[in-house]
């Protein structure tokens, strides 16, 4: 991909999204971007674990967590998954465990920090919900572009190159 999230933005001034930072980036492809596809879940990782057996078709997993520290919503296993599945990537507004793994998959992870605690398994959250955090409100059905500098939201698909 040869995007760059500050020429997306010049190029598209006021029509996007600018989600504020604060998510450090844990994928091994440090640019990604994709349809989204929503969780609002609260330390529970049912119904992520739900998605990612789904066909991603190049799409990007947003999961809200409340910016929980207290449990990791993703891990490696999840993770390869989710490139087996064919997602581009996932956002979290939380944690992740298996950092070291994750950092040599070649799939998008960004969030807030790492925790080695798993999540709970209560069969909790909601899917395709509009989540707002750091800033910015994400739609499924609209557009993530997220590289080294940042994350952009778009309403409609941004032209590439």
């Amino acid at each position: 991909m040869t995007f760059k999230t500050a020429d997306l933005s010049d190029a598209n001034e006021g029509s996007l999204q600018i989600v504020l930072p604060g998510l450090l980036n844990f994928g091994g492809r440090k640019r990604f971007h994709g349809e989204i596809v929503t969780i609002r879940s609260l330390d529970d990782n049912s119904r992520v674990r739900e998605q990612i057996r789904t066909a991603g078709d190049g799409r990007v997993l947003v999961i809200d967590n409340d910016a929980s520290m207290r449990c990791a919503m993703l891990g490696d296993m999840m993770a390869a998954a989710l490139i087996e599945n064919g997602w581009s990537g996932a956002v979290i507004n939380g944690c992740i465990r298996d950092s070291v793994d994750i950092s040599g998959m070649d799939i998008g992870v960004k969030a807030l920090s790492t925790n080695p605690l798993r999540s709970v398994k209560e069969d909790r959250g909601e899917v395709n919900v509009e989540l707002s955090f750091l800033g910015a409100i994400f739609r499924p059905g609209e557009y993530l572009y997220s590289d080294e500098d940042g994350i952009l939201l778009s309403a409609t698909a941004l032209e590439l190159g």
